[in-house]
């Protein structure tokens, strides 16, 4: 089972309203990307992470470490924005070669730390989503928005196969441990090509079967899956309301009047 699926189990937000949880991180991570607001950002960070650890009951070195996942990515990504191979230092710092200079201004440096806030704050509000809310109840969601209903199948389907290869491949690669086929660097890049090729011909064939199994059970193009169903709580839906426009009027004001 994927750390994240334990997580939400276990998530004392577990049998909350998912339309409301999810209502919340929805509006709450539009409003973070749309406002490109550094102070923004960090509010929905903080926010999140107390719903998430403290109220979820999340172990907080789990949730960090999480967090941390995007970073390498954010960093990799920001470096164009930041540096700058110029003929003429600019007034954050220049470092110089030959006749060039690789220099960054403080707009430049500031832009992309707000940039990496914001994208924290966005992972942090799936994360919210992830961590306290099972699959179905997201794809029972989407079924009362009116989703595809074809969409909404891929989803569960797809969700589905990620267990059963991760749970192919985690045999194979015990038997290939076995039989030392990972002993040296070369061994190792012979028992991954093998992994993945094997993994390719068994997923096929689990989805025959899946399909097969399906068709016996009166499959009529539509699957159908029991949920559990929360009442909404008003004092939820009030909380969830008042915080949404509160940050969107900050938002609006940092963004036109500050």
């Amino acid at each position: 089972m994927i750390v994240i699926d334990k997580l939400c189990y276990n998530s004392r937000l577990r049998y909350e309203n998912a339309s409301e949880k999810f209502a919340f991180a929805v509006i709450t991570l539009c409003i973070c990307v749309m406002s490109r607001s550094a102070a923004v950002a960090g509010i929905v960070l903080a926010v999140t992470g107390i719903l998430t650890v403290w109220k979820g009951g999340v172990p907080v070195l789990r949730y960090l470490k999480f967090l941390t996942v995007p970073l390498a990515f954010l960093f990799l990504s920001t470096i164009a924005i930041m540096f700058n191979l110029k003929r003429t230092p600019m007034d954050f710092f220049a470092i110089p070669i030959g006749n060039w200079y690789l220099t960054a201004s403080f707009h430049s440096f500031f832009y992309a730390i707000q940039l990496i806030l914001t994208a924290l704050a966005a992972v942090s509000c799936l994360y919210f989503l992830s961590f306290t809310t099972p699959m179905p109840d997201i794809l029972e969601v989407l079924k009362k928005l009116r989703c595809p209903k074809l969409l909404i199948e891929l989803m569960l389907l797809i969700y589905r196969f990620i267990f059963v290869l991760l749970d192919i491949a985690s045999a194979i690669s015990t038997s290939q441990n076995c039989r030392l086929g990972n002993r040296n660097y070369k061994t190792s890049l012979k028992s991954f090509g093998l992994l993945g090729s094997v993994l390719m011909i068994r997923a096929v064939q689990r989805s025959n079967r899946l399909y097969d199994a399906m068709e016996a059970r009166c499959y009529d193009g539509t699957i159908r899956v029991l949920s559990e169903n929360q009442p909404p709580k008003k004092k939820v839906i009030v909380a969830i309301v008042l915080f949404d426009t509160a940050l969107f009027i900050f938002a609006v004001w940092r963004r036109f009047f500050s």
